[in-house]
């Protein structure tokens, strides 16, 4: 499946979710309002009954019109235009709040005209718990009454949620619908991208290949010619030829072993004490006096660091593919500077170069396997995508950490902390 198709179907896949997700909360809204729309006009309806039975027992008419009177989403006022009995009031609330099946807890209080205050009447829990530890002591009053109880529901939202939970059920499973689906989107992209880097891999490495077998087949055509014996020169030129290829097949070969070992039986270390400096200046000489080594490596190493506790093989290691990785990638000339300093309870080992510098959004992927910063159509650098790969896991296995750092056009620069107590 090409680029652009797949942005076709992530983009229509994000309208999707988008388009069901705001559909979802649209209805969960609209559910929500139409059940708290019907508690209240039930409990409304309820406290008229209460009123009314009230007057009825105290022979007082009721003022003109509806008695309940709104004054928050969860308080009511309701008019008796008479003294009120705090006993007879809850028996009634009790009563036609369990003919309704209203099933919420409240609280009421009454207005007491000679102090000026509500006086608080009971908490009345519709599972019959007993208090919860914070009551609403004092009850807003209404100024426009004189002789009213105001009633209280702290947990009308609870209850609503409760009649709504096979709503809030479905939408839980939508959800879920849509992380499986955006997982799922996002596994397909990433096996995608894992799936062209290994073609990209393959590409590389049968080029690598390639490349060696074909100089061997062509040094061994000449070999085999008969008047080659003539030729002592030729014939060792041809023969050298041959063994170089041959160690270069060899490095190949033992590089993707090595990462293979890596995968399928994990990492031992045969942790030692190591002279860093010794060792960074041994690799670094290596490199120097080697054929195909075209670059200047120079050296700042700090004097006072100590011996770093470590794997001596997998350390060395790392310093070559590092160094390697400079090499390749810095241009016709690079210049290599390798620096060491301590830092408190650690050692920061510094690798920084001449080349064209990483973009930062590649600057944590070239540490992934097969993964090779894009050059366009232009390869100029042969390799595996392995050689950083490697040096992240080897310091991990240390639990040591490595970073990139350096801006595009200025060069890279690796830093690996060793800490001293490891």
């Amino acid at each position: 499946m090409r680029h652009k198709q797949i942005r076709f179907v992530v983009l229509l896949g994000a309208i999707s979710i988008i388009g069901i997700i705001t559909v979802q909360a649209y209805f969960l809204q609209k559910a929500w309002n139409i059940r708290e729309k019907q508690l209240t006009q039930t409990l409304v309806i309820g406290l008229k009954n209460v009123a009314e039975k009230m007057s009825r027992l105290t022979e007082t008419a009721l003022p003109y019109g509806n008695p309940v009177r709104q004054l928050t989403s969860n308080y009511f006022v309701v008019d008796m235009n008479s003294m009120i009995d705090a006993n007879i009031l809850e028996f009634y609330l009790k009563n036609e709040f369990e003919k309704l099946n209203v099933k919420t807890d409240y609280e009421y209080a009454i207005y007491d005209c000679h102090t000026d205050k509500m006086v608080y009447g009971d908490f009345i829990s519709a599972s019959g718990e007993s208090k919860p530890p914070k009551l609403t002591a004092n009850l807003p009053k209404y100024n426009e009454y004189l002789y009213y109880f105001g009633i209280h529901f702290p947990s009308i939202r609870s209850t609503i949620a409760g009649d709504m939970a096979i709503w809030f059920f479905f939408t839980a499973i939508l959800l879920l619908s849509v992380i499986f689906f955006v997982y799922a989107i996002f596994i397909i992209l990433q096996q995608k991208r894992f799936s062209e880097m290994q073609k990209d891999f393959i590409n590389n490495m049968t080029h690598e290949f390639k490349t060696p077998i074909s100089t061997i087949n062509i040094s061994a055509d000449i070999l085999v010619q008969p008047d080659i014996v003539k030729d002592p020169k030729r014939l060792s030129r041809y023969g050298w030829i041959i063994k170089q290829e041959n160690q270069r097949l060899n490095l190949l070969v033992e590089k993707l072993l090595q990462i293979a070992r890596l995968e399928k039986s994990g990492i031992q270390l045969k942790r030692e004490m190591i002279d860093l400096n010794v060792l960074i200046r041994t690799v670094a000489d290596n490199f120097k006096a080697s054929d195909h080594s075209t670059g200047y490596i120079r050296t700042s190493l700090d004097s006072s660091v100590d011996k770093v506790n470590g794997d001596i093989l997998h350390l060395t290691n790392i310093l070559h593919n590092l160094i390697d990785n400079a090499m390749k990638y810095a241009g016709e000339n690079p210049v290599i500077s390798i620096s060491t300093a301590k830092e408190k309870e650690r050692v920061s080992l510094t690798f920084s170069d001449n080349g064209p510098g990483i973009e930062a959004r590649y600057r944590n992927r070239v540490f992934e396997k097969f993964f090779r910063v894009p050059s366009g159509n232009i390869h100029n650098v042969k390799g595996f995508g392995l050689g950083l790969y490697y040096v992240r896991v080897i310091c991990r296995a240390h639990r040591w950490s490595i970073r990139l750092t350096g801006e595009p056009g200025i060069g890279a620069t690796f830093i690996i902390d060793i800490p001293l107590k490891s």
